[in-house]
């Protein structure tokens, strides 16, 4: 089968909150990511108002990625990687989020970090935001609820774009930033922009407003990106997980497209510059106010995105006489969600669906006309060593390379602009649904387990020799 282009990214992803560590070293601050406990498949992580003692946060030491970031970027240009992509943990250079100046230490940890991975000709990756929104603008500011945030976000960005103009090529402004759309799991709005909803509020107009708020925080960021250095490529970020009808009957069909506008709102706005009809007439429909200020309109416009970035774990199938709140664990978290019979799933309930990603990758580019950059992808398993000491990682090479098949047919045969692929969580990190360890995405294993003990060795999965190949033949060889 055909190679992908030589220019191609292949890398690697994770967010500084999952591996880095360091929690408060070095000036850096609490953000919402470091009150958040451990938890396991089915025990959901506990968001407490404070670093409660005696507790356990897995994401305080995490992987220690900023002790062990030479050592890690070492194996990262022995697997081959063009491309990693991280995120700047937002606390590490304003500790309260309103500082009046950066600190300086945190600013220094990424020059040295970049220019590590930039001695071995691989290209940083990074996310504004990736749910570490400082604890200080959560508690004292309702964060996105207020737009006073915004600021906050826009001083952030333009800080780090005019420091490493020289060094970051590759920006995106939140990640997963639909994830919110999910209002009903009070996670999701806390990790994506560190809003709760208090008693008395409409969690559906807190949402939308939050949202708003986000947009415009992404759009006012582009636009300073862009000043700062015009070659910049700035994109977003969203999770997607395709919804498919269950059967041909005429409303499952449109149940699924009216499901999918959940999928499509955020990139709609942040790609094409405006809110979608639909939307529009959805908060006329439910009473949701926008908080619209004069010359919004021209923010959103003046402030699209280069790219879109997407993560891809999973499908979904829906059907419109099941009930409204599943009932079964199918994880797309859809209403009237129901089990796709032809698809098998991952330990953890996620479909495993390939093709879907090549559905994905057609959709998205027939709609936007936009370069596509898949940011996440990959398999969630319990790793053991063998006899012989090493890890055969089996399950996890056959998730990736049957998903590498697919890219190619979507780029070769279907012609999408596609700039590249960084699996996730290359090297293990926390689990960001469960804050288990157990749960890794890895071709790099780390030794520490999910009450925090072990000695943070790496060591090399099967599936990093294997990745290393596939990209040593620009994914001509997936045996």
């Amino acid at each position: 089968m055909a190679k992908l282009p030589k220019y191609f990214l292949w890398g690697g992803a994770i967010a500084a909150h999952q591996a880095e560590g360091g929690w408060d070293a070095d000036g850096k601050g609490p953000s919402v990511a470091d009150v958040m406990t451990a938890g396991e498949a089915n025990q959901p992580r506990e968001i407490t108002e404070t670093v409660e003692e005696g507790r356990y946060y897995p994401n305080h030491v995490a992987v220690d990625l900023y002790g062990h970031y030479k050592e890690d970027v070492a194996l990262f240009a022995e697997m081959g990687l063009k491309a990693f992509r991280t995120s700047i943990n937002w606390t590490r250079i304003f500790p309260n989020g309103d500082d009046a100046e950066p600190n300086e230490e945190g600013l220094q940890f990424y020059d040295d970090f970049f220019d590590e991975l930039l001695k071995y000709n691989i290209q940083p990756v990074i996310t504004l935001s990736h749910f570490e929104v400082p604890l200080n603008l959560a508690k004292n500011y309702g964060s996105f609820k207020n737009r006073r945030v915004v600021d906050f976000f826009v001083k952030f960005a333009e800080t780090v774009f005019e420091r490493y103009k020289n060094k970051v090529k590759y920006w995106m402004t939140f990640n997963e930033i639909n994830n919110m759309m999910d209002y009903s799991n009070p996670i999701f709005l806390w990790t994506n922009a560190g809003v709760t909803v208090e008693e008395g509020e409409d969690a559906k107009q807190v949402m939308y407003q939050v949202g708003h708020h986000t947009l415009i925080a992404s759009a006012l960021a582009v636009a300073a990106g862009k000043k700062i250095n015009p070659d910049f490529e700035i994109g977003a970020m969203v999770s997607h997980v395709p919804v498919y009808p269950k059967t041909g009957d005429p409303a499952n069909v449109f149940l699924a497209e009216e499901t999918m506008r959940m999928r499509y709102f955020f990139p709609d706005v942040q790609v094409r510059g405006y809110y979608p009809n639909h939307a529009l007439k959805e908060f006329a429909r439910d009473g949701i106010e926008i908080p619209f200020l004069d010359g919004d309109e021209e923010i959103l416009k003046n402030g699209k995105v280069d790219y879109l970035g997407f993560s891809y774990y999973m499908s979904t199938m829906v059907d419109k006489y099941a009930p409204l709140t599943p009932t079964n664990k199918v994880h797309g978290g859809v209403p009237h969600e129901v089990e796709n019979p032809y698809i098998e799933r991952s330990d953890w309930g996620w479909a495993i669906d390939p093709i879907g990603l090549r559905y994905t990758l057609n959709r998205f580019y027939d709609r936007y006309q936009v370069p596509l950059f898949i940011v996440e992808n990959g398999l969630g398993l319990v790793d053991e060593f063998d006899a012989d000491g090493q890890i055969y990682d089996q399950a996890r090479i056959a998730y990736l390379r049957d998903h590498i098949e697919q890219i190619k047919l979507a780029v070769n045969e279907d012609g999408v602009d596609l700039m590249g692929y960084t699996p996730w969580g290359v090297i293990d990190i926390v689990s960001f649904t469960t804050g288990e360890m157990k749960k890794r995405y890895g071709m790099i294993y780390v030794d520490r387990d999910n009450e925090g003990n072990g000695t943070l060795a790496r060591s090399k999965k099967e599936s990093f020799t294997w990745y290393r190949k596939v990209i040593d033949s620009d994914g001509e060889d997936l045996a």
